[in-house]
């Protein structure tokens, strides 16, 4: 991956998660702590900070360090998820997997981190979808590849309304849970949405 790749995922999750921090905040107010937005917004000016040094290192060195960074800084359980999605998918870079299963291991280091899966209303119901439409488009142009991840993003966020949540600080809410948009799935789609956006923009 280039310098001005790696430069541009980081101004575009930065700017992202700085521009829903508020509403990301919000979601979480109605079933969690009511920080994830705070949370993830520190986290990620916490790696912008480290832009610079982050350029000069091999993309799974930099999902690597970029993922301690948000352990390290983040509060609540977003740190240590998304930490371990980002340390997940750049030491299997490393290792020489391509972006797919890359991103695969990624999501099941989150599985394991987390003790969770689909269904209970996390980042997971996000995720595991994206992962798998990731897989699914291989070989397929960029511009049908990141529409068809939107739409997956989109839609499997959607679906977290209805859910009950089994896992989390939300799980404490019983059937209060039902009718509200998970936040970690409401950030992850953010996130795959500003991915998205500098793939098109860089391919």
């Amino acid at each position: 991956m280039s310098q001005a790749m790696h430069d541009a995922l980081i101004d575009e999750a930065t700017a992202t998660i700085a521009a829903n921090a508020e509403e990301l905040t919000a979601l979480d107010q109605a079933i969690g702590d009511g920080d994830h937005g705070i949370n993830l917004k520190r986290g990620f000016e916490a790696i912008a900070a480290e832009k610079t040094k982050l350029a000069d290192a091999a993309t799974g060195d930099a999902l690597m360090q970029a993922g301690m960074k948000l352990v390290s800084t983040v509060g609540g359980a977003s740190g240590p998820l998304y930490g371990s999605l980002l340390m997940g998918i750049g030491k299997a870079l490393k290792g020489g997997a391509g972006l797919e299963a890359s991103v695969m291991e990624g999501v099941a280091l989150v599985k394991k981190r987390g003790k969770s899966d689909v269904g209970a209303k996390t980042m997971l119901d996000v995720l595991v979808p994206v992962a798998a439409t990731l897989e699914a488009t291989g070989g397929q142009p960029v511009p049908a590849r990141v529409a068809a991840l939107r739409t997956t993003a989109d839609e499997a966020r959607e679906a977290t309304k209805p859910m009950l949540a089994t896992r989390g600080r939300a799980s404490f809410l019983g059937e209060r849970s039902v009718g509200h948009y998970d936040p970690g799935a409401t950030s992850t789609r953010l996130l795959v949405h500003a991915a998205c956006d500098v793939w098109e923009r860089t391919t």
